[in-house]
Parts: C-alpha cells; sequence; structure tokens
C-alpha cells in the first residue's frame, strides 16, 4: 500500500500556482488596477480581483495579503515612473526646478499607459479614505519628502505640497473633469504657464 499524497491546506496554493510568479503575480496586479478603476475601492474585491486574473482567491491573498494591501502595490506599481523621478528632476540648477517637475509630473499623465492607473488610484483615494490614507503615504513618503529634502528652505515640505498641488489640480481638471480649453490646449502652452507657478512654490522668498 503507498502512502496518500499530503493533502493541502483548504485556501492554500497550489505548487505549480506558486511557481508560475512573476507572471501571476504582475497579471494579479493589473486584474486588480482595472477593478479598482471600473469599480472603486470600497466596491472591489479580492475575489473580483482573483476572477479576473483568472487565479483562486488564495493566491490573491498569498502574493499581497488584504485589499488594502493590494492597493498599495498597485498604486506602486502604477506610479514607479513618478517615485523614481526626483533625483533627475532635482539635478541641475534650482532656477529650472519648476519646469523640470511641472513637465515630467504632466507628462506621465499624457501617457495613456501611465494616465489610466493614475486615474483609478486617484478617484478610489477620493472617494475611501482607507485608499487616500495609502496614496497618502506611499506619495508622501517616496515623492513628496524626497523632493523636500533637497531644497534648502525650512518650510520645504509645504512648499512641495503646494507644487504638488497645483499640478494635481491641473491634471484633474485636464484629465478628470475635462474642462475646456484646458482638456484640449497644447502641454507646451500649459507647461509654460504653470511651470513659473510652481517654481515660485519651491524656491521663491
Amino acid at each position: 500500500m503507498t502512502d496518500a499524497a499530503p493533502r493541502r491546506g483548504r485556501g492554500r496554493p497550489t505548487r505549480t500556482q506558486t511557481e508560475a510568479a512573476p507572471a501571476t503575480r504582475d497579471r494579479i496586479l493589473e486584474a486588480a488596477r482595472e477593478e479598482f478603476s471600473e469599480r472603486g475601492y470600497e466596491k472591489t474585491s479580492i475575489r473580483g480581483i482573483a476572477r479576473s486574473a483568472g487565479v483562486d482567491s488564495a493566491l490573491v491573498h498569498h502574493y499581497f495579503g488584504t485589499k488594502e494591501q493590494v492597493f498599495e502595490a498597485a498604486v506602486e506599481g502604477a506610479m514607479a515612473p513618478a517615485l523614481g523621478a526626483p533625483d533627475t528632476i532635482v539635478e541641475g540648477p534650482l532656477d529650472g526646478v519648476g519646469e523640470r517637475l511641472t513637465r515630467f509630473f504632466l507628462g506621465v499623465w499624457e501617457n495613456p499607459t501611465s494616465r489610466t492607473p493614475l486615474l483609478a488610484i486617484v478617484r478610489s483615494a477620493v472617494n475611501n479614505d482607507t485608499a487616500a490614507a495609502v496614496f497618502r503615504r506611499l506619495v508622501a513618503a517616496q515623492l513628496l519628502r524626497r523632493v523636500a529634502g533637497r531644497l534648502d528652505a525650512p518650510d520645504a515640505e509645504l512648499r512641495v505640497e503646494l507644487a504638488a498641488a497645483q499640478l494635481v489640480g491641473v491634471a484633474m481638471l485636464r484629465h478628470v473633469i475635462k474642462v475646456e480649453p484646458l482638456a484640449s490646449v497644447d502641454l507646451e502652452r500649459i507647461v509654460a504657464k504653470v511651470a513659473p507657478v510652481v517654481q515660485g512654490h519651491l524656491t521663491n522668498p
């Protein structure tokens, strides 16, 4: 009589499933971004993400844990270009940092590939306190404070937050609310008008 194969604990992913990483993990993240985009944070569920990704719910929990942790991973992945940008933005003379920051930030929104997940993230953060806290924690820790750390000013964090508010407002009106003519005007015209204001927030006395 042969020994029976060890039973897999209920809800645990199979060896085949876990060995499929990182492709499976990426597929789950992509599905999560789509679900958060279409349904918002509150109406999105782990089960729905799993169904969209074509995996078992246990596998989503295995890789990410809670829905909040899935959301945070989705946010971080979608904002990876922006979160890695501060070093490039602050290189060079500070008198040009406003234009570099404006051009970069608005450029991320102009790209359809990065704009879609960003829209999902912003909509979720606006409508849900948990999603807002995740978004705020990630952006504050990895983006705003890194830029502020390179400004020689006692109120550096406030300066960066005011600059960010200016840029987020432009992005929201252009891509979410779609106010005309802002929604259709050429990006270079927007940069030319907004960059000096951002520069003032960052470096003016």
